[in-house]
């Protein structure tokens, strides 16, 4: 791979790239940065569960937030990186919009997600493996089903971004290629997926063949639909792994989930006690001018995903041969070395066993198992036979930008999907309520 063609303003669609009278203005990146904060589906994730349930008094990272805080750390990465390629003669006149690219990757790559937090993937799958849905299986190809038993929000990303919804312009969001690409963390189809995970349904399987085509993303392997991934694609994942791990635990701490000397040790443990001994001594100054509890462990939060940022580059440009090749596997922040890695390894399990199973987060777990399943259930019994029952009813609370032609069962499917994933948790719950008898309109 090279720079000169994966740094492309190519954008999906038939509209001009631009108008001539704003030309300078803003770059195309800058376009599709803008595109997506200002979009209706970016703002629903304001109501999204991140991890912990929808605040009450306490305030805790929706999806939004956390989207916001990734494309942050996203952009600081992209222009680190777009820095030192230059420095080692890497040339491209677009070279400096690395930034931007990787901060709209950011803000775009969760927005696939479906409500109620990392359980609602799973709710879906489990709506067509263990629910009603299992008996849809006749009804669809081999390589179509694995699309919804292995339902994935970064496939939904991409196609959120890109499909031609009923009422929108061809093209989606109209994108430019290389920050689409930048958002495909598994850049190959669901079958024969090893894990359940993928980046690209087959509705948009020509797409993106076009994208890594345009982008000279080569095949990998025998498989004729499995790509490398595009460089800017660790960068994004970074920005998400230091992030999603870090901020969680702060969260855990305002929630008193994790007390405040653990959650301290835990942060501090980042830093070696020698080498890093200057560093640590600026920390304990710091704290004795900054005495408020929760803003000492915010203040040690951001020095700490300063650290990694800058470990996590120079992972990426350790590996930068394989990298451009597309042999390197894994996840940068998996690479990182010394006191960041021992911090990290005790991070993990200490958050699957406090956070990720606390009371608050597995009930809401459980909430959207049921929510999800129901909708799933009534809106794709309505769509496959429209004339029956209370289906006519049902289809009227779909949005018209979900009602298509579809020429298909899957195409009619995916339809549904593409409606409930869209949701915010209390949209789903409320209409949950309504179609159950459980809430009346105007009533209580």
């Amino acid at each position: 791979m090279n720079w000169n063609q994966l740094i492309s303003t190519r954008r999906l669609g038939s509209l001009p790239t631009t108008d001539g009278n704003d030309l300078y203005s803003r770059t195309q990146f800058q376009r599709d940065y803008d595109r997506i904060i200002f979009s209706s589906p970016f703002r629903r994730m304001q109501n999204k569960t991140q991890v912990f349930p929808l605040p009450g008094s306490i305030f805790v990272h929706n999806r939004l937030t956390h989207s916001l805080e990734v494309a942050s750390v996203g952009r600081t990465l992209g222009s680190m990186l777009a820095e030192k390629l230059s420095r080692s003669g890497e040339q491209h006149p677009l070279l400096a919009e690395l930034g931007a690219v990787v901060s709209a990757g950011c803000l775009a790559h969760d927005m696939g997600n479906p409500p109620f937090g990392h359980a609602g993937e799973e709710a879906i799958s489990n709506y067509f493996t263990s629910g009603n849905g299992k008996d849809l299986k006749n009804l669809v190809s081999p390589a179509e089903w694995t699309d919804f038993v292995f339902f994935d929000g970064n496939a939904n990303a991409l196609r959120l971004l890109s499909h031609q919804f009923k009422g929108r312009r061809d093209g989606g969001f109209a994108l430019t290629y290389t920050t689409l690409a930048s958002i495909v963390k598994y850049p190959y189809e669901s079958v024969g997926v090893t894990k359940p995970k993928f980046g690209f349904f087959q509705t948009e399987k020509k797409l993106y063949q076009g994208i890594a085509s345009e982008l000279g993303l080569n095949q990998t392997g025998t498989d004729p639909m499995k790509f490398v991934r595009h460089p800017l694609v660790y960068l994004v994942e970074a920005a998400d792994d230091i992030c999603y791990q870090i901020m969680d635990m702060e969260d855990a701490h305002k929630l008193k989930i994790v007390p405040y000397n653990q959650v301290i040790d835990l942060f501090r443990n980042f830093y070696d006690p020698v080498a890093d001994k200057d560093i640590l001594s600026k920390i304990d100054r710091n704290f004795k001018i900054v005495t408020d509890r929760n803003e000492q462990v915010s203040y040690l939060r951001a020095s700490v995903i300063n650290k990694l940022v800058n470990e996590c580059l120079e992972v990426f440009e350790q590996n930068r041969t394989d990298i451009m090749a597309g042999t390197f596997q894994g996840a940068l922040i998996k690479k990182v070395e010394g006191s960041s890695k021992t911090a990290m390894e005790a991070i993990v399990p200490l958050s699957v066993e406090k956070i990720y199973n606390d009371r608050s987060v597995v009930e809401i777990e459980m909430a959207g198992y049921k929510i999800l399943g129901t909708l799933l259930d009534e809106f794709i019994q309505a769509v496959l036979e429209p004339k029956a029952g209370l289906s006519r009813r049902l289809l009227s609370l779909i949005p018209q930008q979900y009602r298509g032609e579809h020429q298909s069962d899957y195409e009619k499917i995916q339809s549904v999907i593409d409606f409930v994933s869209g949701m915010t948790d209390l949209f789903a719950l409320d209409l949950y309520r309504k179609i159950k008898g459980i809430n009346l309109p105007g009533i209580g």
